[in-house]
């Protein structure tokens, strides 16, 4: 070994390079104040690793992007801890590179001859946070895809150039594949090549002037190792844990991992991103969220102070902080400003995520919020809730056994009744009717002037409507032209004095027609009462109005045969005027697709078919589920 080792240093002058390393002077001993710079290089190493590792199954494509980290997230070996690791690493380089510059200015360590290199910390700052950036896009789900366009809209502002800035940054005039692509090659190629470049000179400059030691010395001098390099690795370990606790957190509290620990641990992957579907709740990464909040104070053609003039002025006055520092008084001011950087930063951060929350807390504490405040923040958590019901749901249709289609994830999104029906019946249906449970939770409508559709043609929503305290109310018909009509009047006068045995086999018989995947084990279990059920319609006068099978005629009332079905429910929607629901009784309900021509129809046959499926709960379930 030692003939190898001699050999090797022969060729290279190995010794002589570790020596130079390891054995450089530390005056005053070595100290824990010095491990930050070191913490950054570990964390920046780290990185490297797990990022050229995640490089391996990631695919930079708007069709192919959000799938790859779905693999590396829930399919992958080891997957959600890699890109945890990658994740966390990422914002704990953030929080290492404020304590950096805050030792560095404290300890006057910019000062001559160590101007050089501090300007080249403040362009390894900007490099940084501009990977994080640039990383925040590439999962290409909605929290990254929204948030980016947020970013990068401020490009705009620029005098003169903005709009061109922001068409070269984003590859054209709009988000999509080259937009990807583009901050995929910024974050994976050309900002770790520049923070390379840039650290190496750092380094280099650092050995030449050697550490700045703070007075007064408080020991002996000593060299790098082996004092010093334990801390440093003492200070790299410590932050390790630290990320690996963010990684683990939730199993760590007790939520149950399963078979997709990716669902739970490692970095969050939302719903995948859907240009034509806003994220309203679209926030920068924390360490960005005191600009966020800075620029609301500037609004309208003040936003370019907020966004480029200000912060300018403040980088400017840290990279003029060398020249400022010569004198003492100059570097009291230095610390002085720094503080006030960064105490000004937590504040506006602090700000952000207590006008985002407020809403949370209770109306009797007191908080400084209008109601307009507390509206917006109340419209900021239902959008969170949303986007992670959303997460939750993509995930689900991901995880299932026919996988995620060639035509990428977003499709499963919009084919998926449980999460576009919300949306098609606040478009369409909401002016009138309500989709709210018994607690109240669901879609309500502005003025509810239509029955509430929550769990239509299920046992409990068909007892509703025959049942006569319910009937006329303005849960069910007491808001239409109906509530004096012959149902009302029928189920109050006359079927109110059946036995309510019977009138429970009718329900169960009328809710069959419909197979509601939800009902279908009851219905098989009640097989029996179900076919009693169905004999006892016409037996309570049922087809007096109504058609039900082969007895009764239509033109008086909704046909009840196969009543809630797809084909029924769809058919419905279509035209309810038609003669086989209300005829010339229909109330207010428009015809949304009426007739052969599907350029007159209110609604396309997709979303029919999608709102249709979603009124019945039919939907994808995962098993257990």
């Amino acid at each position: 070994m030692r003939a190898l080792l001699d050999w090797l240093d022969d060729r290279t002058g190995i010794r002589e390079l570790l020596h130079e390393a390891l054995y450089e002077r530390i005056p005053g001993h070595a100290r824990w104040r010095y491990v930050w710079g070191s913490t950054l290089v570990f964390a920046f190493t780290v990185q490297l690793i797990t990022g050229v590792f995640l490089w391996m199954s990631y695919s930079p494509s708007s069709q192919t992007a959000w799938e790859s980290v779905y693999y590396i997230q829930n399919e992958m070996w080891g997957g959600w801890l890699l890109r945890g690791i990658h994740h966390f690493m990422a914002q704990a380089m953030i929080v290492l590179l404020a304590l950096h510059l805050l030792q560095v200015v404290i300890d006057g360590a910019y000062r001559a001859p160590r101007e050089v290199n501090f300007w080249l910390g403040l362009i390894l700052m900007k490099i940084v946070l501009g990977l994080s950036l640039t990383g925040y896009l590439l999962p290409w789900d909605q929290k990254g895809y929204w948030a980016t366009r947020v970013a990068t809209n401020l490009m705009s502002l620029v005098p003169f150039v903005g709009t061109d800035i922001q068409r070269v940054v984003v590859g054209g005039a709009d988000y999509g594949h080259h937009t990807l692509t583009r901050f995929f090659a910024l974050h994976a190629g050309v900002l770790p090549g520049l923070l390379i470049f840039f650290l190496v000179l750092h380094i280099a400059i650092f050995r030449r002037h050697g550490i700045h030691a703070k007075d007064p010395k408080k020991g002996v001098e000593t060299t790098f190792w082996p004092d010093q390099v334990l801390k440093d690795s003492v200070a790299c370990l410590a932050v390790l844990l630290v990320v690996l606790f963010f990684v683990v957190r939730p199993a760590l509290f007790g939520a149950q991992v399963g078979e997709h620990p990716g669902h739970l641990l490692g970095a969050e992957l939302g719903a995948p991103a859907d240009p034509a579907n806003q994220y309203s709740a679209a926030r920068p990464e924390w360490y960005f969220l005191f600009l966020f909040q800075f620029l609301k104070y500037f609004p309208g053609d003040k936003e370019i102070y907020g966004a480029l003039v200000i912060p300018g002025l403040l980088m400017l006055g840290l990279a003029l902080m060398p020249i400022v520092g010569r004198w003492k008084l100059g570097h009291r001011f230095n610390v002085l400003y720094i503080l006030m950087l960064l105490l000004g930063a937590g504040a506006l951060t602090g700000v952000a995520w207590y006008d985002d929350n407020m809403a949370r807390f209770e109306t009797n504490v007191p908080v400084l919020a209008t109601d307009a405040k507390r509206k917006e923040s109340q419209g900021y958590l239902e959008a969170v809730a949303d986007a992670e019901q959303q997460t939750h749901r993509a995930l689900e249709l991901a995880s299932a056994p026919s996988g995620i289609p060639p035509a990428g994830a977003v499709s499963l999104m919009r084919r998926d009744p449980m999460t576009e029906g919300p949306r098609l019946f606040a478009r369409y249906c909401a002016s009138c009717h309500s989709h709210t449970n018994p607690q109240g939770v669901g879609i309500k409508a502005p003025e509810s002037s239509a029955p509430n559709l929550y769990g239509f043609a299920s046992r409990q929503w068909i007892a509703r409507v025959l049942d006569p305290a319910h009937v006329g109310g303005p849960e069910m018909f007491g808001n239409t032209k109906h509530k004096e009509g012959d149902m009302v009047t029928f189920v109050r006068d006359t079927l109110a004095k059946e036995d309510k045995a019977q009138v429970a086999k009718v329900v169960a018989a009328l809710s069959a027609e419909a197979a509601l995947p939800e009902q279908a084990a009851a219905d098989k279990r009640d097989a029996a009462q179900i076919t009693e059920g169905r004999e006892l319609v016409a037996k309570l006068s049922c087809t007096d109005c109504h058609k039900y099978n082969d007895e009764g005629s239509l033109g008086t009332a909704p046909d009840l045969t196969d009543y809630g079905s797809e084909e029924w429910l769809t058919e419905f929607i279509s035209n309810p005027a038609h003669e086989r629901f209300y005829g010339d009784r229909n109330d207010r309900m428009p015809a949304f697709a009426d007739g052969d021509e599907p350029t007159r129809h209110t609604i396309w046959a997709h979303d029919l078919r999608l709102l249709v499926m979603w009124l019945r709960g039919d939907w994808y379930r995962a098993e257990g589920k």
